[in-house]
């Protein structure tokens, strides 16, 4: 096929990482796998280091950490894709209950997986005595790297991509039409990922923000929120839904301004 001038052709990437037999190992499962994994393995990281925490003592052991890392994926997986079901397509599963159980399909929301997750938080906190918004902030300074790894197994699945674009970076996806489009994946993997992950660190070591509990889980919830309605002036919409208000508002948008709100509230709540 020929290329438009300055475009980029998507690179051949097969979404099946491992093949085993009738076994397939998916690169967007193993990004999640190894996401929560190193947040797992970042947050112990933090909660061993006493210098970051109040009275140089963190609220939270490694082993309620082990423990609560069976509660998080389930948070995760189930928030995730109730959260596309009831967000993004709740009229094709209404008609088939039963493909809400596919998930090998595809179709998680990173709104509803980050609400399972502040619920499974709320209630292991309760259960082991933890400080809601420390635990909260362990959370919130840890996931980067995993989100930085969805949004790349997003572009090797050329899904969720971009507008048309002029830009000489523009790529053309399978099944996006001949055009170039801006890989918003990437954007969202470069600020949602990589920049949470580097701005949450500069915070905790630099600043002693986990000393104030809740204020790093509060920065969390406002960078996501502030980059991805960034990156959603980008990124193609769900094609069930499309623009909303005229035709520039998104889904993605609406689910981050509370987020974004919320999240200015617990940088600015009395910690005391």
């Amino acid at each position: 096929m020929l290329l438009p001038f300055s475009a980029i052709a998507f690179p051949t990437i097969d979404p099946v990482a491992i093949s085993l037999g009738p076994l397939q190992v998916h690169w967007y499962g193993l990004a999640y796998v190894i996401g929560i994994l190193f947040s797992w393995w970042w947050a112990r990281k933090l909660v061993s280091t006493p210098r970051l925490w109040k009275d140089n003592e963190s609220p939270i052991s490694t082993e309620q950490l082990d423990d609560f890392l069976t509660w998080a994926v389930v948070g995760i997986i189930l928030g995730g894709r109730l959260g596309y079901v009831l967000f993004y397509d709740l009229a094709t599963y209404l008609a088939d209950p039963l493909q809400i159980t596919a998930l090998w399909k595809g179709g998680m929301s990173f709104h509803g997986a980050l609400l399972g997750m502040i619920i499974a938080i709320a209630l292991f906190a309760k259960k082991r005595s933890i400080n809601l918004f420390s635990l909260f902030d362990v959370i919130g300074a840890s996931v980067g790297i995993g989100i930085f790894l969805g949004r790349i197994a997003n572009f090797i699945n050329a899904e969720l991509f971009g507008r048309p674009t002029t830009i000489a970076w523009g790529v053309v996806f399978p099944g996006g039409g001949p055009e170039p489009r801006h890989p918003s994946q990437l954007y969202e993997s470069i600020l949602e990922g990589l920049v949470l992950f580097a701005l949450m660190t500069f915070l905790a070591y630099a600043l002693s923000k986990l000393k104030q509990p809740g204020f790093i889980a509060g920065a969390f919830i406002a960078w996501y929120a502030v980059s991805r309605i960034f990156v959603e002036f980008f990124r193609l919409p769900d094609q069930q839904i499309g623009y909303l208000a005229g035709g520039w508002l998104t889904m993605g948008m609406v689910l981050s301004l509370p987020l974004l709100a919320a999240g200015i509230w617990f940088m600015r709540r009395d910690s005391k």
